[in-house]
């Protein structure tokens, strides 16, 4: 009897088992970007940056080659290796701790320099690996290891609207916000990642994904509730969609 394979594993991924929590969405985040650089034939020539945070052993996890970063400085490095390597493919894979705290001086200089570049940005809301405390993106209102009556403007600021501030730099080509919490959502995620690499293969510059992503151990919450939390509460302040598209008319 013939079988008939209806899904495997992308080839993009190693045999390595995921290190994320139950109900992180870390791990279709990881299959939707293994999956696009399969599909555009660019996984070969592919180089990875890895952050430092819940997706710092990501190294492990892609096909392509990978380099580890310091807290932060993903982009910087991914600068150094584009510019020796320049017909590379090279992306960061960097959270809001390590890409919108410590790092967001060198994601904007990144986009103000136009950098031929791709960045993976992942936004649950928090800092996952270290515990569960406040980050430039926690909510409002939202409880955190260290915002324990939730987050207050009048002395923590707002949260920190990083895809609408991109958008701002000159220098950069293409941003945009998606999520990853129902079959829709997650096929226009899969578009918005090819759109981004197929400019960086085009030579047309600088270009950010953000991801709305849940993180259920930290949020105190189960699964299913953190995906329905994710909707409810940080799409309605972070609205998907393109925020700036320096691509669209051109042939």
């Amino acid at each position: 009897m013939n079988s008939k394979v209806i899904y495997e594993k992308s080839k993009g991924l190693s045999d390595f088992h995921l290190s994320y929590c139950p109900g992180c969405t870390h791990g279709i985040i990881h299959k939707l970007v293994a999956e696009t650089l399969v599909d555009l034939d660019l996984l070969e020539r592919t180089v990875g940056i890895s952050s430092v945070g819940c997706s710092a052993l990501n190294y492990d996890f892609f096909s392509c080659d990978m380099q580890q970063a310091a807290h932060g400085r993903a982009p910087a490095v991914a600068t150094g290796i584009k510019r020796v390597r320049p017909d590379n493919i090279v992306f960061t894979y960097q959270g809001d701790g390590d890409l919108a705290s410590i790092g967001i001086a060198e994601a904007i200089h990144a986009a103000h320099r136009g950098e031929n570049i791709t960045i993976v940005f992942v936004n649950n809301a928090i800092y996952g690996m270290t515990g569960g405390q406040m980050a430039p993106t926690t909510l409002l209102g939202q409880k955190t290891t260290t915002s324990q009556d939730g987050r207050d403007a009048a002395s923590q600021g707002l949260p920190l609207r990083v895809s609408e501030m991109m958008a701002q730099i000159p220098g950069a080509t293409y941003i945009e916000r998606v999520s990853v919490h129902d079959p829709k959502h997650v096929n226009k995620a899969k578009k918005a990642l090819k759109k981004a690499f197929d400019i960086q293969n085009k030579k047309l510059g600088f270009s950010m994904i953000e991801f709305i992503s849940t993180c259920p151990v930290n949020w105190g919450i189960n699964p299913k509730d953190s995906v329905d939390w994710a909707v409810d509460n940080m799409i309605p302040y972070y609205p998907l969609g393109v925020y700036k598209d320096k691509t669209v008319g051109e042939k």
